[in-house]
């Protein structure tokens, strides 16, 4: 028996948010003792081609390392994906019943795809939904029936729908999609990637945010502005950065930092590979996420915060979205409001000047990645849900 996660809306095993929700859970499903085979079917030119890790084998049936100079030949590697893709899956069935695709992507093109191959296997077919279905659909009158199509098809195509938020399971009931439908599957994590005992990657304390860094979406300069309201206070305390931009968007922070004037203390990083990454969140002093307020903050929920979460390291996060539901200021977190750079300053010299007293806080929110956060609990339930669709 084995479970399929398939979808162009994430790599593997290296990538975003996307690519660490899939991770964790197809973790917990091979804990459990049910295969798990991850399909990435973007076309990504990526030298990793087939493999597996912990358990989880994937593929990217595209198999492109670097892009082709004619368009004709682009076009045909494109066409000739699916056939590769149709094959592979075959070919999984044939040896381990599939009984569940899990279909993880915005396009209804590459949707569709997938409950074809639901139904050649004979599975079930499940829509992972970590942010808002029609958050590109919003302008326009074309744009908008174009996107109320898709969500007709999508939700009439499937089997169920994962959940990432309490906002998706009410929007998509408000739809019409029936509760049998419906699983609500928080954010997950594994505890054990941020508790292990690994090298410091640096010699000095610092603050981390690790995730998107965009100004718009991800407030990143707000962090930066409030960084640079407290630096002269905590002069042995920096600022590390690290995550996913455009080239544009990266040469806009480092001019901001430069502009500040604290670029002798921000690093901003490098594109690193996941495990480089989790160093540098263990042996952060305090951990923060920023987020604008908007539907895509509504409807999603922040997988790196249940990361920090699991360091037992003091979390600073905005209070956006589904997050005041699980985090209480003071108690298992900090937080401020959205764009904020002041309370945000704040609120890091407080708790850097009380740093012990943080810690104890910090232990109340890791105790939320030991149960409803936590990878192993979800994935059974998860599987539950599944069995029972």
């Amino acid at each position: 028996m084995a479970i399929l996660v398939f979808g162009d809306n994430y790599s593997f095993p290296e990538g975003d948010a996307s690519t660490n929700r899939v991770y964790t859970y197809a973790n917990g499903i091979t804990e459990k003792g049910t295969s798990v085979h991850v399909v990435c079917f973007a076309n990504d030119f990526t030298h990793w081609g087939e493999g597996s890790v912990n358990g989880i084998k994937y593929y990217h049936p595209f198999g492109q390392t670097e892009r082709h100079k004619y368009f004709l030949v682009r076009r045909w590697q494109k066409f000739i994906k699916y056939f590769r893709t149709l094959a592979l899956i075959r070919k999984i069935n044939r040896e381990e019943k599939v009984t569940t695709i899990i279909v993880y992507t915005m396009r209804l093109t590459t949707h569709m795809f997938g409950w074809f191959l639901s139904r050649i296997t004979g599975s079930k077919l499940v829509k992972e939904c970590s942010e808002h279905p029609l958050i590109y659909y919003q302008n326009g009158l074309v744009k908008k029936t174009e996107g109320r199509i898709k969500l007709f098809l999508e939700t009439r195509t499937c089997d169920g729908i994962l959940c990432i938020s309490r906002f998706l399971v009410d929007f998509f009931r408000s739809n019409g999609v029936p509760d049998s439908k419906l699983f609500l599957l928080p954010s997950t994590v594994d505890t054990g990637r941020f508790t292990k005992k690994v090298e410091n990657p640096v010699n000095y304390r610092y603050i981390g945010y690790f995730g998107g860094l965009t100004f718009n979406r991800d407030n990143i300069d707000v962090l930066v502005k409030a960084f640079a309201m407290i630096s002269d206070k905590h002069p042995g305390i920096n600022l590390v950065i690290g995550g996913f931009c455009s080239d544009q968007e990266r040469q806009k922070l480092r001019n901001l930092i430069d502009e500040l004037g604290v670029s002798a203390k921000t690093n901003l990083l490098d594109y690193l590979p996941r495990e480089e990454i989790t160093r540098y969140i263990i042996h952060a002093d305090i951990l923060v996420m920023v987020r604008a307020r908007d539907l895509e903050t509504s409807a999603s929920f922040p997988s790196k915060l249940t990361e920090y979460l699991a360091t037992s390291k003091p979390v600073v996060t905005v209070n956006v979205g589904e997050i005041p539901d699980f985090l209480t200021d003071g108690v298992n977190a900090y937080l401020v409001d959205a764009g904020d750079v002041k309370a945000l300053a704040d609120k890091l010299d407080f708790v850097l000047r009380n740093y012990n007293d943080a810690l104890i806080t910090a232990k109340n929110g890791k105790e939320l990645t030991d149960t409803v956060f936590n990878y192993n609990y979800q994935a059974g339930r998860m599987l539950q849900y599944m069995e029972g669709l």
